[in-house]
């Protein structure tokens, strides 16, 4: 048969969201509409892709083995138009780890290629699920952010991810804080303070491998209201502190928080680029390099065992990526 590229466009949304509603509104359509080319492809494939059963929606195993060749079908199929009409697309990153700040990363590179590599566009994305996700979709082409809980599951190895900077880690303390007085501090000492959490200790995953290893206690707040708030909620209470990128600049509460350097050892935040491994943007090369010379001047990847500290799947990132301007290896 051939394939309806309208049908697999509503096959792809539907099992992208396991609603058939949302696909609907996403694709701007009739949920009729939809369930109809659902049904024709189906019938056309001779199988059944979903399992309807009141509310829930589920892929079949026949649905399964059809998503990714669909969705790289698709992706193929939208870049012949682009190269029919002579687009150059621009290269896509999105971004997550608010609370470190990826742009004060990000920009010196993007700022890098222009004039010589791709236009780059950027946005925010919610969290490393989220970027994923849009990657699976082929509506972003690079995430960048703290990359994490990637195994080896088919779903997984579908993306390829780098290493591109280890930023080191400050910790932020209100002025009535034990520790404000300090030049430096050493993670041990904040065994007796509270580590402040923006959201949910499971969703941080950085957080929770530095209380985990220091044993240092922690609690979170309601819900996360971004960097300023976290920082008042620190000011606020002379037990609380929090992580925080080396060097940032301090908001208008500058003068009730203390920005202090942690040592023995020095916390390293680790950024990488995740794109996928098949039908890859041809920007990514450039912005590779990019991230080489920028990060090779700056030192972006220099680790120090003994003295910096790494959860460990991050150090084995470290030990088995590619060799990089301005690093050392253990």
């Amino acid at each position: 048969m051939d394939l309806d590229l309208a049908q697999v466009r509503a096959f792809l949304a539907t099992a992208d969201r396991l609603h058939f509603g949302q696909a609907a509104e996403q694709l701007a359509v009739s949920q009729q509409a939809l369930s109809k080319r659902i049904a024709r492809l189906e019938s056309g494939l001779g199988v059944q892709l979903f399992l309807r059963g009141g509310h829930a929606v589920e892929l079949t195993e026949a649905g399964r083995r059809f998503l990714e060749p669909a969705r790289r079908t698709l992706v193929h199929a939208d870049r012949a138009v682009a190269a029919a009409r002579h687009v150059d697309r621009p290269l896509r990153i999105d971004f997550w780890g608010h609370l470190f700040m990826p742009m004060r990363t990000l920009r010196p590179v993007v700022d890098h290629l222009t004039g010589t590599g791709p236009a780059v566009e950027t946005g925010p994305g919610r969290d490393l699920p989220g970027v994923l996700d849009a990657l699976g979709r082929a509506t972003t082409d690079v995430g960048f952010g703290r990359v994490h809980r990637l195994g080896n599951t088919a779903q997984d190895s579908a993306y390829t991810h780098r290493l591109v900077r280890l930023e080191p880690v400050d910790v932020v303390v209100g002025t009535g804080h034990r520790l404000a007085g300090r030049s430096e501090v050493r993670p041990e000492d904040l065994r007796s303070s509270v580590l402040w959490c923006p959201a949910a200790l499971e969703r941080l995953d950085f957080y929770r491998h530095f209380a985990e290893h220091f044993g240092i206690p922690t609690a979170s707040g309601p819900a996360n209201l971004g960097v300023d708030h976290l920082l008042e909620q620190v000011a606020a209470d002379p037990a609380r502190c929090a992580l925080v990128p080396a060097g940032m600049d301090l908001p208008d509460l500058a003068a009730r928080i203390r920005c202090i350097p942690l040592v023995d050892p020095t916390p390293l935040y680790a950024w990488s680029l995740i794109w996928r491994a098949s039908d890859t943007h041809p920007g990514v090369e450039q912005l590779l390099r990019a991230f080489a010379d920028v990060g090779g001047r700056s030192r972006w990847l220099e680790y120090r065992p003994g003295r910096d500290w790494l959860p460990e799947a991050d150090v084995q990132d470290y030990c088995s990526g590619p060799a990089a301007p301005g690093g050392t290896r253990p």
